[in-house]
């Protein structure tokens, strides 16, 4: 090699916009090794040819990439999966930033909330309960049911599980948020609700990945989860993946959760519209879901409960198949929660039933004593 080609490490390092430090631990961890090392010296010196690599680097570095995936990066000599390794790294980022930012707002909304004060002559508020009902369904097409409907006086949950264990990965799930330790006879306690959440969380997760075992077959399995937690005055939401919470409050119909799917990524971005997101041939792809083998976290929320609220919860067996105006119909016009959710399974099915389909209603309500 022509010595005129080679650089010194301080010139390689301005030319490259790296520190002389980063260069040498770079060299250590043989990420980017110099083309030449005088004897004498000690010094390093690099060849001009290697500044596209420092300098990609330099820019996965700014993009906070661990410098194991950097290499894995370098060392792609394929340019679409190197690309696509950083497609998928960024994506990833944006999930934790999103799922910090949902934290965030939930611990603003716990710390804002205070119980009113009570004096002698305060009449306190009539106290509140939910009526529930529950209903999931194999459908037309799938040869067996991978959700899991769940609703009791505390508890309200959809998963909807996928891969050669989902079904048991979506019981997993609803059966670790059943096992609440901090759910006593009144509900959770509203000072102890980001506890009782954070270990609803790691249990359900921890349940998940243990679907799989030492089976390599069950590697891609995973489950959606979408769960209401009733605190006696407040509803605490849990949500990550595709299943979808709605509130009917005051005659209008709201949707309380985010799709965690790469449409509505890209939908977030304004590369997509929602009517082209519709029949994307990738709508169905999970950007976070429980899965046993990537660790994710799902949004943590507060909810004030109102007498006369109705909530919905359901798996993407409905929420893909009956248009939203006719779910939302359904939602205001249906008296019980019972008669509720077999209406909504009844139009998923007659829509074709091409998914499993499952529904949680709730109603909030006065109690009558």
């Amino acid at each position: 090699m022509d010595g005129t080609d080679l650089l010194t490490i301080g010139a390689f390092a301005r030319a490259a916009r790296l520190s002389p430090k980063a260069l040498r631990l770079y060299d250590e961890l043989g990420l980017l090794p110099p083309a030449r090392v005088d004897p004498v010296t000690g010094y390093r010196l690099y060849a001009r040819r290697q500044l596209e690599r420092a300098r990609l680097v330099a820019w996965l570095r700014r993009l906070g990439m661990p410098l194991a995936r950097i290499r894995r990066v370098c060392e792609t000599h394929d340019p679409g999966a190197a690309a696509q390794e950083v497609r998928a790294f960024w994506t990833e980022v944006e999930a934790d930033v999103a799922a910090r930012r949902d934290l965030a707002t939930f611990l603003i909304d716990h710390l804002a909330w205070k119980e009113p004060l009570m004096t002698s002559t305060t009449r306190p508020a009539r106290p509140l309960e939910i009526r529930y009902a529950a209903l999931s369904d194999t459908g037309r097409v799938r040869p067996g049911n991978q959700d899991t409907a769940y609703a009791d006086s505390r508890l309200l949950a959809v998963a909807d599980g996928f891969g050669p264990g989902g079904a048991p990965a979506s019981a997993a799930a609803v059966d670790a948020l059943k096992r609440l330790d901090g759910l006593g006879p009144e509900g959770v306690p509203a000072g102890s609700l980001l506890n009782v959440l954070e270990g609803a969380v790691e249990q359900a997760g921890r349940a998940v990945r243990g679907v799989a075992g030492t089976d390599p077959s069950t590697a891609d399995v995973g489950t959606t989860l979408t769960a209401l937690l009733w605190t006696g005055s407040q509803l605490a939401l849990v949500h990550i993946g595709d299943s979808r919470a709605y509130l009917l409050r005051d005659g209008e119909s709201f949707q309380i959760t985010h799709d965690h799917t790469l449409v509505q990524s890209m939908i977030d971005d304004g590369r997509l519209t929602p009517e082209e997101a519709a029949s994307h041939p990738q709508r169905s792809l999970l950007a976070r879901a429980l899965r046993t083998d990537v660790d994710a976290v799902p949004e943590p929320r507060l909810r004030d409960a109102r007498a006369g609220d109705r909530y919905l919860l359901c798996s993407d067996g409905l929420s893909t198949v009956v248009p939203l105006a006719e779910v939302r119909q359904v939602v205001s016009t249906v008296a019980g929660p019972e008669q509720a959710v077999h209406e909504l399974v009844d139009r998923a099915n007659r829509s074709g039933g091409p998914d499993n389909v499952s529904c949680v209603v709730a109603d909030v309500l006065e109690t009558s004593g």
